[in-house]
């Protein structure tokens, strides 16, 4: 039988929509980010397998149910959380391909493809389709997250210069975690003024490829 991928994003996207969190648009906010995704995901590799579209485009599957403060506020409490939703997603999005005809091998793919259980860093050192998904997740955060975060930690932080050296150290975390493609559309991007000065001074700061291996 014939995994019934229309139904099963169909099913992802009706979830996606119940995000109380809305977009300057009014628009779900988790349905805006899976849109993203799959955008990001038709520039990055357009025949992409019926699998991992489903994955990417339930990237964050029923995020917003479990906050980030639900968890301590600590290094070990981020790392605990993003545990724990990646399970959770991957479980309950393999729930739904299961529901639309997918067999227990094709459910279980994608399940670990939300999980990222075969990512590794490095191009070409785990599975190529973990890298596609972790590519198009550190595009939406550079061309649609980005400004956001550079606000919220300026806020935060004591000077300007503080939280441009926050966000100097997450943008090259980011792009040591994407493969060729990715680092290619990444700086294809039209991003504001400020996202292209700090990622202009993640790039010149960047480590050689033999640190890189070792972050």
């Amino acid at each position: 039988m014939t995994p019934n991928i229309e139904r099963a994003i169909e099913l992802i996207d009706e979830a996606h929509a119940q995000d109380p969190r809305k977009t300057e648009s009014n628009e779900p906010y988790e349905l805006h980010y899976a849109q993203r995704m799959t955008h990001y995901l038709d520039l990055h590799t357009p025949d992409a397998s019926p699998l991992l579209r489903t994955a990417v485009r339930a990237q964050h599957f029923r995020r917003w149910e479990v906050p980030r403060d639900t968890y301590p506020k600590t290094k070990p409490g981020y790392f605990a959380w993003r545990t724990f939703l990646k399970k959770r997603q991957a479980q309950q999005v393999k729930e739904i391909c299961l529901q639309c005809d997918f067999t227990e091998d094709e459910a279980s793919k994608v399940a670990a493809l939300i999980a990222k259980e075969e990512l590794k860093k490095g191009e070409g050192r785990g599975d190529a389709e973990a890298q596609v998904l972790e590519d198009c997740a550190c595009l939406v955060f550079l061309d649609d997250q980005f400004d956001h975060y550079e606000t919220k930690w300026k806020v935060e932080h004591d000077s300007e210069e503080d939280a441009d050296k926050k966000m100097v150290a997450i943008l090259q975390k980011t792009w040591v975690k994407m493969g060729k493609r990715g680092q290619e559309l990444a700086l294809q991007l039209d991003l504001s003024e400020k996202a292209k000065e700090l990622v202009g001074q993640a790039l010149a700061q960047q480590p050689s490829p033999t640190a890189q291996e070792n972050v």
